[in-house]
């Protein structure tokens, strides 16, 4: 078909939602964005009120129509990009019952738990092992903590899904977000009733399936009214973030991948089938394509862990405190102190909810700027063991695209090459993340060819590991795990 005008790519993250104009070939045309605050109303809890992601869409819809009113105009299709593992609870009304629970909430680790002890297969049907950012366990917690509530629930969206809710009043979502629910069969690209029941819930409590390529949906009037769009343009399914972030930078064959260091760390690479090793944690879903699949290890901290660092030490702004990390020669950095980047729990590969942040090595020397290289190298130290986890795991892992918003930082991403071994580069578009590939998908579901669409963006800058800074890091990242170790058990419990 003709592939002229453009789609609109939403891409709903955890602390800014953002848009994309995407051309036909799949190239970024314009992009803008709204900030999203989480609320953490009680220890181990992460919430956001979903009317404030529609309110986000609107604000950043308004300002790149505002900017680009021609390519606005020219829209042709929507994409959808979220946050994974959510639970938007809906009522027989369509109407949100509480706070979405967030991928980085940790409250459910006793239903974790719970789960195997009901179903012991659930890992090799799932793909992955029970832990509390996944949306199953939010669902037995609230059936255990808010019985009336849940004894409500009609249907369960996770947060894109939502926003789709919102633009179609049609349920649907794709393989990809929705293999990170633990309600999927993720070898089979289908609900799994077994995994269902064990939370007590139902197939007809979820919304339809389809791959990311597809048309889920149509804009409605009053949604095409506020976004000063035409009504009935097609919406397409869309993916988890990663997955898009996937396609927008061409990871879309087997062997192809990307780092991603935004609000969580992670290492991506397509599978061209179904490959579970959920004992090392690694992560086995579907990708946003038809006929592929993807393993990816997480840490549920990573640029934010530069975010707090930032306001810990009251710098004026993380490029700021980053300017006086670079400064540093190589002997203060490696005098500096140690950081487990555990602010939120931990996935890839220690599994741990109760895991917490720990300085250790400090002394009268240490400043802002030491405390600051021991943040960022502490997550690339916490990379490093998603990536020995994906090894282990039989991945191959090459060269990689870096993406999300620690990439801009040309600092911190030598340091990631410099520990992880690898080569890194980073890409045209790739801060619009999932935004983009959210256009591509839209593309796609208006038939234009995936490899046209699909192609990566042109490379920016290489960054090769120094074999000099090899030792240092090397002993560093010994002592890094170490201090996991020895400090697990010490780590609050409830």
């Amino acid at each position: 078909m003709n592939g002229t005008g453009t789609t609109l790519g939403i891409d709903l993250g955890t602390s800014e939602l953002k848009l994309a104009l995407v051309d036909a070939q799949g190239a970024l045309m314009a992009s803008a964005g709204a900030p999203l605050t989480v609320s953490r109303p009680h220890p181990h809890w992460s919430e956001q009120a979903p009317r404030d992601w529609w309110q986000a869409l609107l604000t950043a819809a308004q300002a790149l129509r505002a900017s680009h009113p021609q390519a606005w105009a020219e829209v042709r299709a929507i994409g959808l990009s979220g946050q994974m593992h959510g639970a938007v609870l809906l009522d027989g009304n369509g109407e949100v019952l509480r706070p979405a629970i967030l991928w980085n909430d940790t409250r459910s680790a006793a239903q974790c738990e719970e789960l195997v002890r009901r179903l012991p297969s659930l890992p090799l049907i799932a793909g992955n092992l029970a832990m509390p950012g996944f949306t199953a366990p939010k669902l037995l917690w609230v059936a255990q903590h808010e019985p009336e509530l849940f004894r409500r629930v009609d249907r369960v969206l996770l947060p894109k899904d939502w926003l789709r809710w919102k633009l179609t009043a049609t349920a649907y979502s794709d393989m990809s977000d929705a293999a990170g629910t633990l309600w999927l069969d993720v070898g089979a690209r289908a609900w799994s009733p077994q995994l269902l029941a064990a939370c007590g819930m139902t197939a007809a409590q979820m919304p339809a399936l389809v791959e990311g390529s597809d048309v889920a949906g149509h804009l409605k009037p009053d949604a095409a009214l506020a976004l000063g769009l035409p009504e009935g343009l097609p919406v397409a399914g869309g993916g988890g973030d990663n997955a898009a972030s996937a396609v927008g930078i061409g990871a879309v064959q087997a062997g192809d991948g990307f780092l991603s260091l935004g609000t969580s760390g992670v290492l991506f690479v397509v599978t061209d089938r179904y490959r579970p090793n959920p004992a090392s944690a690694v992560h086995a879903f579907c990708h946003a394509l038809p006929g592929r699949w993807h393993q990816m290890s997480v840490m549920l901290s990573a640029a934010n862990c530069l975010q707090w660092v930032t306001r810990l030490t009251g710098s004026a702004s993380e490029a700021a405190l980053l300017e006086r990390v670079e400064a540093l020669t190589d002997a203060d950095r490696d005098a500096a102190p140690l950081f487990l980047p555990y602010l939120s729990g931990e996935r890839t590969p220690h599994d741990d909810p109760h895991a917490c942040g720990v300085f250790f090595g400090m002394d009268n020397a240490t400043d802002a700027a030491r405390l600051g290289h021991a943040v960022i190298e502490g997550v690339a130290f916490g990379l490093a063991d998603g990536l020995q986890a994906l090894r282990d795991a039989g991945t191959e892992v090459g060269r990689l695209a870096l993406v999300g918003g620690g990439a801009r930082s040309a600092h911190w991403a030598q340091l990631l090459a410099d520990v992880l071994g690898i080569e890194l580069q980073t890409v045209a578009g790739a801060e619009a993340g999932g935004a983009m590939g959210a256009g591509r998908l839209a593309w796609l579901a208006l038939g234009l060819d995936e490899r046209e669409v699909c192609r990566p963006p042109a490379p920016r800058t290489l960054f090769q590991p120094r074999a000099a800074r090899h030792p240092a890091l090397q002993a560093r990242l010994e002592r890094f795990r170490a201090l996991y170790r020895r400090t697990r058990d010490l780590m609050p419990r409830d």
